[in-house]
């Protein structure tokens, strides 16, 4: 492992000069710290970054908390952060919390025992109003920016969100638009904010439309591809003389899908599907999905502008940032033969 005292013995200066030139010290000329720090890195020096951060009280780590690196959502979103920490010269560490609310607690802990410079997480929503490891977090005061709606047990920190009650309402929007009065909806858990959201939004769309709800189009789903499948199984058994579908998200989407085509229905000449997310798979599923695009990457940068300001000292708002819909293959209007689905 390359020194500083061996840096300084090739430069031909002392140990504090190079010191002084890795601390960029302003009594240093700009020619010594050019030569001193081209010569470091020809030697391979590597700063110690834990004792720069017992120095400086910083480690330069930023904690990201998601629910699982498997979910599609998350890509852009990771990628915009990591992007940005690392022209800040911050490392990122990442942990996956499989929306298991005793294994979120474990990760934040183990960050914390990193001393992590700050905390971006998904939070694993519940319908208690308080939870044990976002109280400690606000003792603690770590800079943390929720990705995400806040619900009662996060209330009080900064959050990054997109507006999924308008983003909702534009997707059934287009779905009356086209034609459709009976659209059902494959909501998600009660639980998460955004699932909420996503349900008043097509509420709202009907309603502004003219068309009356009808509690028996609306079917649990949660939020996997696997649940979608199960929800469009009970739908078709339910025949609820459905002409369009709209899905919490795009995962929930494609599992419905899959059943439609599964069971011999056309998308979108006997049904329309719209789901919501606007991840990878969807532009390329076997019928392109009609889907909400949420801004991945926006939201990265935006949830990264929150966590320097946190860590300046500043508390900024919440971002709130709006979606948009993306027309393909999925969605069209209804046939003048569409009747009840009876498969």
């Amino acid at each position: 492992m390359v020194r500083l005292k061996d840096i300084a013995a090739q430069a031909g200066v002392s140990v504090m000069t190079v010191s002084k030139v890795m601390r960029d010290a302003p009594d240093i000329s700009a020619a010594t710290k050019i030569r001193i720090r081209a010569l470091a890195e020809q030697m391979g020096y590597t700063p110690d970054s834990v004792a720069q951060g017992l120095r400086n009280k910083t480690t330069k780590l930023l904690g990201l908390v998601i629910s699982a690196v498997t979910n599609p959502v998350f890509a852009r979103v990771v990628m915009a952060i990591e992007e940005q920490a690392h022209q800040l010269g911050y490392d990122v560490i990442l942990a996956q919390t499989l929306n298991q609310p005793e294994r979120e607690q474990a990760v934040i802990r183990r960050m914390l025992s990193r001393r992590v410079d700050g905390l971006f997480i998904t939070p694993v929503y519940r319908l208690e109003q308080t939870a044990p490891i976002y109280e400690e977090l606000v003792k603690r005061a770590v800079p943390t920016v929720l990705l995400g709606h806040r619900a009662p047990f996060c209330s009080s920190f900064v959050n990054v969100e997109t507006d999924d009650i308008s983003a909702s309402f534009a997707a059934t929007r287009h779905l009356l638009e086209l034609g459709h009065k009976r659209i059902a909806f494959l909501a998600g858990p009660n639980a998460a904010p955004s699932s909420v959201e996503r349900l008043e939004g097509y509420r709202r769309a009907l309603r502004e439309g003219g068309v009356e709800l009808d509690e028996s189009l609306i079917f649990h789903a949660g939020s996997t591809i696997e649940e979608g499948e199960k929800a469009a199984l009970q739908m078709l058994q339910e025949s609820p003389n459905a002409t369009a579908v709209q899905a919490v998200n795009d995962l929930v989407a494609i599992g419905a899908a899959n059943v439609f085509l599964g069971q011999g229905l056309r998308i979108p000449e006997d049904i329309s599907l719209v789901g919501f997310g606007n991840v990878l798979i969807s532009e390329h599923f076997r019928v392109p999905l009609t889907t909400i695009r949420q801004p991945k990457l926006r939201l990265g940068t935006a949830a990264m502008d929150s966590m320097l300001k946190l860590i300046g000292g500043t508390r900024p708002p919440t971002k709130r940032l709006s979606g948009e819909i993306v027309i393909r293959q999925s969605s069209g209007a209804p046939s003048a033969t569409t009747g009840p689905v009876t498969h």
